[in-house]
């Protein structure tokens, strides 16, 4: 059966083409033409604009500066046809030998090019649901190349893990399917396929720098997010999550352009979270002491008179968070002929990280190069070389800066630092902490792809292409004995380094053809194979004579810690295929295959296959459409359904494995190796099927559209440890068990009006998700994981505790006090309601789903203004209907004394305060986790706001420069949130534990300027 498909994969080249013949006359000069052409808000002239005599072949392009020239037969007037990418096409009359012309700009045209899979369409022609970022949005940030899908694509939800400088963002595109597989999409950048999993030996403490953040914004010119799955089986077992295709800047048949970018700015933390001051602190810890020991009297820490002088104490997120300088450094060189294209950039971007002593570095180069070696050969090479550094906050930093009390100080009488919380719970003091540790890691990334075209016939062409993706990742970790964490071993050094290299051969051929004048044929065949290889190694040592030499001698160390070291290999084989046809731009039809071999799974179920299917009427182009023509002028309607896999559950899952472990025989220590892991032969894919319908509409001459997609995706086969009878000597296996669907509704809106001196672009998107799980396999209706739980008929992401009833009162302990879970209950503790209704509360048996991490629905709404020199984008976006775990509330409410607590403390239950939300403070309490930590996450956020100004062209050419454009921007300026954390905009990053914000690095706002040259 394989050897058959294969071979039908390749046998589609049965079609004949047609030529067309062209024919060219001379003209009498009996006119000449001189003109220039510039854009219509910032007056710079625009290289490459074809201009075109109406009626005619003949035509002209304009040079450097903006100018033609004609020599024609015509006589004057005559009317000339404009056009440029990105701009409106215009028609204007000549009626002297000179004409100044100028152009629109048009946002929709910059996206009627759909990059796909493998090859590009017009979305006119697509059948698919894809989306391609707004050029607004691809301006808007500098961090990394994520932050440009935040709002901008419909059904795109984009969520920050860790305000960390370099850290990832976890991206859902229709939401997550997974549960103990990858959720995050594939991303192809400039036909390379890569997972952006992260590379790490896991010595560094803390958020991991995101691989992406490797690849510089500027350098990016379209991204396009492929959602249906029919346009992401061509993707094969890579696909269900999703694709987003990015393709970086090319050169132009244009004289060379050199560009410089700069920006520099400064952030600061969004907000605080609400803590007690020293005083507040003092009488809590009051509280609680009095609470335990009530013959001690009240004032066990502190009198009255003591607290009354101790004012605010130390402020510990004060003095940890900075503001921190940002600065961005781009230039550019293009240009080229008809010939060679090239663009060649260099990049430097700094970002000091509003925390101390943390930040981000990136230095990046990157070359694009298409030539055209002959008539039918063509050649081309995309490389980008880049380098980051990072300081990182180590992980509990956060937690510590919120926990230590204000009474304690950072530094004692003697100038060496305090070490820890001097109270019963230890943490670490952060300051210290930051000043001394270090924690740094540096990547270097190698990303390269070369091809080269052939046209075998007319209409036929092979492309060969070759790809290397090189990660080299070094993270290096020293804990001085000047602080806590460092004296108990006398000080740590290790050094980690992990290398991922992958490599890619593709091979395509493509017959494109056009038969009986109406019948339009794209068909497309391939194989594939990609391999990478992944390896690690840590070393360190502990106890040094001093902490001089840190990391940099790990052998002045007098104890050596255990090395350790790995390494991983993953191949894929895969055939695929495509056709597109449409009849008479009316009826369209596309049919994909891809078949997938991958090592990842069991020997038994090595191959998987994903075919899809789409359909779409363009209604607007039937004659008894042509009434409503001049409202409605386009319309489409489009239907697809198609299968999608997922092999992202690392390697060697479904082969047994051993581990080495230490014993100790007699009085020698020996190695020996134990199971870790029992087989699975037929260990097969995650399988997504996915049907999509869409409608898409222009109304006024494409000035508003709006597209609407609703779609169902059903992901069956689960990747799920299950439990196995302890007799087998395992306690669970990974196997292929369960279903998650997802379905929902999406809706795009964009418009553009407008006139020469004003214009207006607007984009409005939204998306609703529901996700629920509707299998478990194995007849399982639940499995419980910490805080949360699966359960058939809820959402992944489900919130599992307890649900609070008010405080228990005085005259209530002999009624009520068997609700508050505690063996002693006494009036001030929290109640909690009976679930099963045994007459009493567990935390155990009493607990139920307390909400959900997923949102109701999110949005964004973007603004480009335009009026003169003068430029205004605003974007907003927003999420609804989400919670939120508040860890760090839940830590903070737990008013013991002994570490610090929220402001709510202030309103804790007393005899003569019976507050009903607030509990007593007690010495030792025991945590419940329950819906009080379980706040709305719904935020509705100002992202990106920017002005720019583009200085008039006499004033450019006077300097002697091309243009000038100088700009300033604001992230993250307003949310409007009830959540009372640092930033709602706040995930682990887990499909199993989502939503949850437990000591993650605050998120930040900017404001920054700069200015854009170009010669």
């Amino acid at each position: 059966m394989n050897k058959q498909l294969h071979a039908f994969l390749w046998l589609f080249v049965f079609l004949i083409s047609i030529g067309i013949k062209a024919q060219n006359t001379q003209p009498l000069i009996n006119s000449t033409l001189n003109g220039t052409v510039v854009d219509q808000v910032t007056n710079q002239p625009i290289p490459g604009v074809t201009i075109q005599i109406k009626g005619t072949t003949h035509s002209s392009v304009t040079d450097l500066d903006g100018k033609f020239y004609f020599q024609t037969g015509q006589k004057f007037p005559y009317t000339l046809i404009v056009s440029y990418l990105g701009y409106v096409t215009a028609e204007h009359i000549a009626t002297k030998d000179f004409i100044q012309i100028s152009l629109k700009e048009d946002v929709k045209e910059l996206n009627e090019i759909v990059i796909i899979g493998y090859g590009s369409t017009s979305k006119k022609d697509y059948t698919g649901a894809a989306e391609t970022v707004a050029q607004m949005s691809l301006k808007a940030t500098q961090k990394t190349l994520e932050s440009s899908l935040q709002g901008s694509v419909a059904g795109v939800n984009v969520t920050q893990t860790s305000g960390q400088p370099g850290a990832g963002m976890s991206i859902r595109i229709r939401g997550g399917s997974s549960i103990q597989g990858g959720n995050e999409p594939l991303y192809v950048i400039d036909g390379f396929p890569l997972y952006n999993s992260e590379v790490t030996s896991g010595v560094l403490s803390g958020t991991p720098t995101n691989p992406l953040s490797t690849i510089n914004p500027s350098d990016i010119e379209s991204i396009t997010v492929l959602k249906d799955a029919s346009s992401t089986a061509i993707y094969g077992s890579r696909g269900a999550n999703g694709v987003v295709i990015i393709t970086t800047k090319k050169g132009s048949n244009n004289a060379t352009t050199v560009n410089y970018d700069f920006t520099i700015g400064q952030q600061s933390v969004r907000k605080k979270v609400d803590v007690l001051d020293a005083q507040g602190f003092s009488r809590l810890r009051n509280a609680a002491l009095y609470d335990s020991n009530p013959s001690g009297g009240p004032n066990q820490y502190l009198t009255d008179a003591q607290i009354a002088q101790l004012g605010k104490g130390t402020d510990w997120q004060d003095a940890a968070f900075q503001k921190g300088l940002t600065q961005n450094h781009q230039l550019s060189v293009s240009g080229g002929n008809n010939q060679t294209k090239y663009a060649v950039s260099g990049n430097y971007y700094n970002q000091e990280g509003i925390i101390k002593n943390t930040g981000f570095e990136r230095f990046s180069g990157r070359v694009n190069l298409n030539s055209k070696i002959s008539s039918k050969a063509r050649f081309g090479l995309n490389l980008t070389i880049a380098e980051t550094k990072a300081k990182v906050a180590p992980t509990g930093l956060v937690t510590a800066l919120l926990s230590m009390p204000p009474t304690a100080t950072i530094y004692e009488p003697d100038g060496s630092y305090t070490l820890r919380n001097p109270f019963e719970n230890i943490f670490a003091n952060p300051i210290a902490t930051l000043n001394e540790r270090k924690n740094q890691s540096i990547t270097d990334r190698i990303l390269g792809t070369i091809y080269g075209e052939y046209d075998i016939l007319k209409n036929l062409v092979l492309k060969v292409s070759f790809g290397t993706d090189m990660i080299f990742n070094k993270e290096k970790s020293y804990l001085p004995s000047s602080i806590y964490e460092g004296s108990i071993t006398n000080g740590e050094g290790k050094i980690g380094t992990a290398d991922s290299r992958s490599w890619l051969n593709e091979n395509t051929l493509t017959y494109t053809t056009v038969f009986g004048e109406k019948h339009h044929l794209n068909a497309l065949a391939g194989y594939t194979q990609q391999s990478s290889t992944r390896e690690f190694n840590t070393s360190g040592s502990q106890q040094y004579v001093n902490d001089i030499t840190s990391y940099y001698s790990l052998q002045s160390g007098n104890v050596a810690l255990m090395p350790t070291s790995g390494e991983s290999t993953w191949g894929l084989n895969s055939f695929l295929s495509r056709v597109n046809y449409n009849y008479d731009s009316k009826y369209f039809l596309t049919g994909s295959i891809r078949a997938d071999g991958s090592s990842r799974f069991g020997k038994d179920n090595k191959w998987g296959y994903f075919p899809s299917v789409a359909a779409a009427w363009q209604i607007s182009n039937e004659s008894f459409f042509n009434p409503v023509k001049d409202v409605i002028n386009s319309l489409k309607i489009r239907t697809s359904w198609g299968a999608t896999g997922n092999q992202e559950i690392g390697e060697y899952q479904s082969l047994s494995t051993l581990t080495s472990v230490k014993y100790l025989f007699g009085d020698q220590i020996y190695t020996g190796f134990t199971p870790t892991r029992i087989a699975n032969d037929n260990l097969g894919w995650e399988l997504t099927n996915q049907f999509d319908a869409g409608v898409d509409v222009g109304f006024f001459n494409d000035k508003l559209n709006l597209t609407v997609d609703v779609y169902r995706k059903t992901t069956k086969d689960l990747l799920l440890d299950v439990q196995l009878p302890y007799t087998t000597g395992f306690t669970s296996s990974l196997q292929n068990f369960g279903s998650v669907r997802n379905q929902g509704i999406e809706f795009g809106l964009n418009a553009s009006l407008g006139n020469t001196a004003f214009s207006w672009t607007s984009n409005f998107n939204i998306a609703f998700n529901q996700n629920k799980i509707i299998a478990l396999g194995n007849g399982a209706e639940f499995y419980t994981f910490g805080n949360y739980i699966l359960k058939v008929g809820e959402s992944l992401g489900t919130f599992y505790g307890a649900v609070t009833d008010g405080i228990l009162q005085t005259d209530e302990v002999a009624t009520k006090g068997v609700y508050t879970g505690n063996a002693a209950p006494k009036a001030g503790d929290r109640l909690y309601k009976d679930i099963n209704g045994d007459g009493a509360f567990t935390t155990a048996a009493d607990r139920t789903s307390i909400g959900d991490a997923q949102p109701d629905f999110v949005f964004g709404f973007s603004n480009n203004f335009t009026y003169r020199g003068f430029e205004l984008a605003i974007l907003v976006n927003g999420s609804v209907g989400n919670k939120i775990l508040n860890g760090n509330l839940q830590a903070l409410e737990l008013y013991n004394g002994q570490q610090n607590a929220s402001t709510s403390a202030l309103d804790a239950w007393t005899p003569t305060n019976p507050s009903n939300t607030t509990p007593r403070a007690k010495l030792d309490p025991a945590p419940v986790f329950s819906n009080r930590f379980v706040e709305d996450g719904s935020f509705v956020r100002l992202k990106n706001i920017a002005l720019s100004y583009n200085l008039p062209k006499k004033i450019s050419e006077k300097l002697s420069l091309t243009s000038v454009k100088f700009r300033v921007i604001g992230e993250n300026l307003l949310t409007w949130t009830k959540y009372t954390g640092y930033d709602p905009e706040v995930t682990n990053g887990t499909t199993i534990s989502p939503g949850t914000d437990t000591g993650i690095y605050p998120a930040s706002k900017t404001i920054s300027g700069g200015l854009i040259v170009t010669f």
